[in-house]
């Protein structure tokens, strides 16, 4: 973006909007379709300049909240604002955004040129005003070679760029994304995702990506919202989420967790003790306990943070402990994934990396001590069931 436009860009924006407010707000947003809730009583604000996720299951309402942004929905109720002004009734065509979607929509017919510049040509730019920002955005995701080419000549991943290219040379407020890397084969995923967080670096805009696949929005995001029907069940950074999840869904669909049946006991400085269903004794800071409203818990932990010892071997001082016997055993190169069947009858995964080069150190039928650090612990409430 020239100093010319930015300036432009700065001179429209609303009084009041810094470089951290929001950019995208959402108030009170829901959508309902034929008495169905998609999307519930949604607020959600995001800053200017992030590179933020909507992660979720099919059906959880991320897509459908992705369009409303985007204007291809309209609210049942809500409002829905862009650099603080009210976008609500506004089509399209008419907001500051683009949307990149799984299917990219290149015309057949037209050059990787052509198909980049078709938007510019549309507003009627200035040809070699045009040309300069074509190129410049063909730079920006390495396809100034392939300029010439048409889509059919090219790999997905490289049409996944021409779509990309085409939505940033508008220069939008914001870029929206709709799964854009799903139809690619796993090595162009992971490619592509440190080039969407490389490209937004450059160019400053906000993003929003929607998406299933948790590790893709922890690659790429800076902030991460994790819906549930129809809400956001928690937003924060990735370590955030994944240390400190605050409900059971989010513990489960951000990754692997072990959760244990137990009751709250008292607060004993800064640690509360738990006792689960079979008599143990657990520990967890008490700012790592979610909202519970006195129902039943469970006492979580993540599978590598967990030390396996052998029955008898004394285990560090004050740290949490639970007893099993080994079920399965998974040896993954890096690692060696243990299932263990505890005293109390569940099954808890634990993640040894295989540092010492011995994949046979536990066996199967092997009774185990699982110790690890209360400050890993972290407590949710028990739901009654749990959808995947």
């Amino acid at each position: 973006m020239t100093d010319a436009e930015q300036a432009q860009r700065e001179s429209t924006e609303p009084a009041g909007l810094g470089p951290a407010e929001s950019d995208i707000c959402l108030q009170g947003v829901s959508k309902r379709f034929a008495g169905t809730t998609a999307v519930d009583d949604l607020d959600l604000e995001i800053e200017r300049g992030a590179f933020f996720a909507l992660l979720g299951p099919s059906g959880c309402g991320k897509t459908t909240t992705l369009r409303m942004i985007g204007g291809f929905e309209a609210p049942t109720e809500g409002r829905v604002l862009l650099g603080g002004e009210d976008v609500t009734d506004r089509p399209p065509y008419k907001r500051d955004v683009n949307t990149v979607f799984q299917s990219y929509a290149l015309f057949p017919h037209l050059t990787v040129e052509r198909n980049v510049a078709f938007g510019l040509e549309r507003r009627k730019l200035d040809k070699a005003e045009i040309a300069r920002r074509v190129q410049e955005t063909l730079e920006l995701v390495q396809l100034e070679a392939l300029a010439g080419r048409k889509p059919a000549q090219l790999s997905g991943g490289q049409q996944q760029r021409v779509a990309l290219a085409r939505a940033l040379v508008n220069r939008p407020r914001a870029l929206l994304l709709d799964e854009p890397l799903g139809a690619l084969d796993l090595r162009l995923r992971k490619q592509l995702q440190i080039e969407l967080k490389r490209i937004q670096q450059d160019v400053g805009i906000t993003f929003v990506h929607v998406t299933h696949d948790q590790e893709e929005a922890m690659t790429m995001a800076d902030r991460i919202a994790v819906m549930h029907k129809g809400r956001i069940e928690q937003a924060g950074g990735a370590a955030e989420l994944y240390e400190r999840p605050r409900t059971a869904f989010v513990a489960n669909f951000l990754g692997v967790s072990n959760l244990v049946d137990a009751r709250l006991g008292e607060r004993d400085g800064e640690l509360v003790t738990l006792e689960t269903h079979d008599g143990a004794r657990l520990r967890a800071p008490a700012d790592r306990v979610g909202p519970h409203d006195g129902q039943a818990v469970q006492v979580g932990v993540r599978p590598e943070k967990v030390r396996l010892l052998r029955d008898g071997v004394a285990p560090p001082e004050d740290a949490n402990l639970l007893r099993g016997t080994i079920v399965v055993a998974s040896f993954l190169g890096v690692s060696i994934q243990y299932l263990v069947r505890t005293k109390g009858g569940e099954e808890l995964t634990v993640v040894v990396q295989n540092t010492e080069g011995e994949p046979d150190a536990f066996t199967v039928g092997s009774e185990v001590q699982l110790a690890w650090p209360p400050r890993h612990t972290f407590v949710v409430a028990k739901e009654t069931h749990h959808e995947a």
